[in-house]
């Protein structure tokens, strides 16, 4: 989809990234339970995935995985890229993705993530110190 669909439509990521709180936007997107936790957890089918949902989800926030971790594209700039900027529906998408990588067996991906997300949003942007908190927080 375009990045335009992807910032403005907001009933996918639920989809993408299930955890077991039922979110605002999307009352039908199936919730994580102790299941589920366990099928991702086990099925590497699923777990890569969630890897592709990862990926299309980086591209769309100017990042991409690397053997080093998750890093910034060149391309990254506070005018193209909202999430960088303080607050924003992004901010809950990306808290939403580290948790659910959290639970669903892909523990270092979301930790690469959390450790991207903050260091990259204090050195590029003007991300609220609230964010960086849930992010922070998205995996205990």
């Amino acid at each position: 989809m375009s990045d335009f669909w992807l910032e403005h439509t907001h009933d996918y990521v639920q989809w993408l990234f299930p955890i077991p709180e039922a979110g605002r936007f999307n009352g039908f997107a199936p919730l994580l339970d102790v299941t589920a936790i366990k099928a991702f957890q086990e099925d590497q089918a699923l777990q890569e995935r969630q890897r592709q949902s990862l990926d299309m989800m980086l591209d769309f926030l100017a990042l991409q995985r690397t053997e080093g971790g998750i890093r910034a594209k060149p391309e990254l700039n506070m005018r193209d890229h909202i999430w960088l900027k303080a607050g924003g529906h992004n901010h809950l998408r990306i808290t939403r993705m580290i948790r659910s990588l959290g639970l669903c067996g892909q523990r270092n991906l979301a930790l690469q993530l959390q450790a991207a997300v903050i260091q990259i949003g204090t050195e590029k942007g003007h991300v609220s110190s609230q964010s960086k908190a849930y992010w922070r927080s998205a995996l205990e």
